[in-house]
């Protein structure tokens, strides 16, 4: 069974008049389910707020147009925990075609709070969390992460072990030397977790290089630098035929990746202690 996900990557307003982008979401969001999307993607902090003090909260804006377009959005903001210390968590949210209320994962990596203070772009004290919720879709699994957290391969890891099959990792700005890399990682993430990863980004102009994908396992399914919304068909039924069965001889000839690497054939779970080994301290207790 196939599905449409609308990648948006957006020319975001700047910084100081980033309130514009809600708007501009809500415009995506409704050429996304004119299009036939199921999910609409939009990037880490789109459409924001990115720096405290909050001044705007665009999550009604987000949960109406899900409701009202009948589509999947997952968006980007800030939770504001303390104004007087500036300090918030950054989420990445998902609002349901139903009215619900949206979905929320709070980022994990890196500790907090160096990753958004300083910058030209972002400016709050970030608070990691520190759950790994999944959530039910007709479509799927969904799991939520965001933006660097690619290099952190327990993250996509801990959805994928709580059934997590679709993973949306938004992300930031343009990428700069990490770019090769980032491109990389976001395909191993699908391969490792026999998942299907979706992750878009901002732009502040057209001569930045965006880094729009939908990775498979065994092949990228679409990817773009440049900005706009593309939408790309999507099944999980190899990924979920691929979690299902086992590898075995010869099956290279039939497969681009691993079957089975969430199941017994190759997770050693006992072994957990020894991959991350406790402090001396605590194993003598």
């Amino acid at each position: 069974m196939t599905f449409r996900i609308a990648v948006v990557q957006p020319i975001a307003n700047p910084i100081g008049s980033e309130e514009k982008n809600t708007a501009d979401a809500v415009g995506f969001i409704e050429r996304a389910a004119a299009e036939g999307a199921d999910f609409v993607c939009l990037p880490e902090s789109y459409p924001g707020p990115w720096r405290m003090p909050a001044t705007y909260d665009p999550g009604p804006a987000m949960a109406e147009a899900a409701a009202k377009h009948n589509i999947h959005v997952v968006y980007g903001t800030i939770s504001p925990i303390s104004s007087k210390d500036a300090t918030a968590y950054n989420l990445t949210c998902m609002a349901y075609p139903d009215g619900r209320a949206p979905a929320q994962y709070s980022r994990t990596h890196p500790n907090g709070p160096w990753l958004y203070t300083g910058g030209k772009f972002w400016e709050f004290q970030y608070v990691a969390g520190g759950e790994f919720p999944v959530f039910d879709t007709k479509h799927g699994k969904v799991g939520l992460s965001m933006c660097s957290e690619v290099y952190m391969p327990e993250v996509t890891r801990a959805l994928a072990l709580r059934g997590a099959e679709l993973i949306f990792m938004p992300a930031g700005v343009d990428k700069a030397r990490l770019w090769p890399t980032w491109r990389n990682l976001i395909w191993s993430r699908a391969i490792e977790n026999l998942a299907i990863v979706v992750t878009t980004q901002n732009l502040f102009n057209h001569s930045e290089r965006g880094l729009a994908m939908v990775a498979a396992p065994e092949e990228i399914l679409f990817e773009s630098t440049a900005a706009g919304m593309f939408v790309v068909h999507v099944s999980l039924d190899r990924a979920r035929h691929m979690r299902s069965t086992q590898d075995g001889l010869g099956c290279a000839q039939q497969y681009g990746a691993k079957q089975g690497v969430l199941g017994p054939q190759w997770q050693r779970p006992e072994l957990t202690d020894v991959i991350y080994p406790r402090p001396q301290r605590e194993a003598a207790e």
